[in-house]
């Protein structure tokens, strides 16, 4: 499923109260943790985020201490104790078979030595897979069989979409439009490659004038600056936003296409800009563009919740309501 399902789904899950086990299985990098937190944050629970390759029994256990002539177990201070939320127990098969066995528990049993996890807190627990290289042990047959099981898989259009409402800049959501291959693409040969998570920070590597490499490694590194190169060859996009732009041409080049319809999402934050984008587009494009056009808008409206906002404007324009009835589907809209 793709990044934007298993959101979907888990939000269901929370807004139903579904207190089940949950296992998300995913390749590194694809944005587990950030599917989770922000699942957390828009159903206004906590989030507590344990790394379980990095903890030792005794750490999620707890200290066993003297209790007259018997002994408890004192639990960790960073397991929930009250209120509303989501523990989180990530790389559970990456960690050691002694903390599986604990976390196992927890998961399962909602339960561990004297600590028991509150009513309002969900259990969830994710893993990466051994065709992904993975330093992974295998799951128990019995205990797989006890969980809800999500595989997610990388996907550019979910992607996008988170993209653009992390801010993440113009040039890389039109290069990965341009080359969606390279989303993710896992290099046994080096430490860096492209994966969701790389990117965010390439961007912010972008941002600030430095080199991608280091985030997505040299391959990625090196069409990503040809295509910065071609970027630069944009005509002025204010000159559409602004006045509309009717003397201006279509690209025929596609990474030039890419580049300047997600350039024109990405800068056209007033009223007046999306419609003179829009209808620039419409004029001079084919449906595909506009449509991605629309796209890039309706995620930074999400962004700013002002969702109702841009319902209104593309409405109020005969040419916009025509294009997403006729073009745009449901789900697209």
């Amino acid at each position: 499923m793709t990044p934007t399902q298993l959101q979907s789904a888990l939000k269901k899950i929370v807004s139903h109260g579904l207190k089940r086990s949950v296992m998300v299985w995913g390749p590194p990098g694809v944005g587990k943790s950030s599917i989770i937190s922000q699942v957390a944050s828009d159903a206004g629970l906590g989030l507590i985020d344990l790394r379980l390759s990095q903890l030792a029994p005794t750490d999620l256990r707890g200290l066993p201490v003297a209790d007259g002539k018997v002994s408890k177990w004192l639990p960790p201070e960073f397991l929930p104790q009250r209120g509303k939320g989501i523990l989180f127990l990530d790389e559970l098969n990456m960690a050691a078979p002694a903390i599986q066995g604990i976390a196992q528990q927890l998961i399962l049993n909602r339960a561990v030595g004297n600590y028991s996890v509150p009513d309002g807190w969900f259990v969830w627990a994710a893993g990466n897979r051994k065709e992904d290289r993975a330093a992974v042990f295998d799951m128990p047959t019995p205990l797989a069989n006890r969980f809800m099981h999500y595989h997610v898989e990388p996907h550019f259009e979910s992607f996008r979409s988170w993209a653009g409402m992390r801010g993440i800049h113009e040039h890389i959501i039109a290069f990965l439009a341009f080359r969606p291959t390279l989303l993710h693409k896992p290099d046994a040969n080096h430490p860096a490659w492209p994966s969701s998570r790389s990117w965010e920070l390439a961007s912010e590597l972008h941002e600030i004038g430095m080199s991608v490499g280091p985030a997505v490694g040299p391959g990625a590194e090196a069409e990503f600056d040809a295509f910065c190169k071609l970027y630069k060859k944009l005509p002025d996009l204010e000159k559409i936003l602004l006045k509309g732009g009717k003397e201006i041409p279509f690209p025929e080049e596609p990474s030039l296409r890419y580049a300047i319809t997600i350039g024109l999402s990405a800068r056209a934050l007033s009223e007046e800009s999306i419609r003179h984008g829009f209808a620039w587009l419409l004029a001079n494009a084919s449906p595909e563009w506009c449509q991605l056009f629309i796209h890039g808008i309706h995620d930074r409206a999400v962004k700013r919740n002002q969702i109702g906002l841009l319902a209104t404007l593309l409405a109020s324009d005969p040419k916009m309501a025509r294009f997403l009835r006729h073009v745009m589907t449901p789900d697209d809209a």
